[in-house]
């Protein structure tokens, strides 16, 4: 009698043991798993951040009127001041006129100027004049428009010397005084910030609408 006691007593451990260390197995498989999971989806994380480091960031998005199709050669910050002019007419009516624009600009390792023309003028002498061909409000209705320019003069072989179309975008302040002025001739420089995006040979706007 005693001699069964025993054997079912051993018999007990030894189920109880396997079941023991199939829990553990189970738990080992389990933590395998789950960090198997935590190493992978952190490789995709890097994955992508590394493919988002990589992508070229794009230019800002502009409204369909001053859009260029083509591949930027230059975008520069630029700062300075919007100059008006009051200027009457024969009744005595007056008006803020735009002037000039006095501007330094600076970006993609190039710097320099922009003045009436409207010209841009490289520190590597190169300049390209432009005139307005479209323009769009800007998100920001107390500033200047967003304007499309295209060229129609250079001088100089540097890095302004091959620009077709440029872009004024992401524009604070320049607007004309809301308040008249007290004589004519009187000049008003309005303080102003933008984004010049400067496009080469083979860039195009958008087709004219019919």
């Amino acid at each position: 009698m005693r001699a069964r006691e025993e054997i079912q007593r051993l018999q007990h451990y030894f189920l109880k043991g396997n079941a023991m260390r199939a829990a553990s197995s189970h738990s080992a498989k389990a933590s395998i798993v789950r960090r198997s999971s935590i190493l992978c989806l952190a490789f995709i994380a890097t994955a992508l951040g590394c493919a988002n480091a990589d992508r070229p960031k794009t230019a800002a998005s502009v409204p369909s009127a001053i859009e260029v199709t083509g591949k930027p050669i230059l975008e520069v910050q630029a700062q300075g001041v919007q100059i008006y002019t009051w200027k009457t007419d024969a009744s005595g009516k007056g008006a803020w006129a735009f002037k000039a624009p006095e501007a330094t600009f600076s970006g993609g390792g190039v710097s320099g100027k922009h003045y009436g023309g409207p010209t841009w003028e490289a520190a590597d002498g190169s300049k390209v004049i432009a005139r307005k061909a479209a323009e769009a409000p800007a998100p920001d209705l107390s500033a200047v428009p967003w304007l499309l320019l295209e060229a129609t003069g250079h001088e100089g072989s540097g890095v302004l010397s091959k620009v077709t179309f440029i872009q004024r975008i992401n524009t604070s302040g320049g607007k004309a005084p809301a308040a008249p002025s007290a004589s004519a001739g009187e000049e008003a420089r309005i303080q102003y910030t933008a984004t010049y995006v400067f496009y080469g040979p083979g860039a195009t706007t958008r087709p004219a609408s019919k």
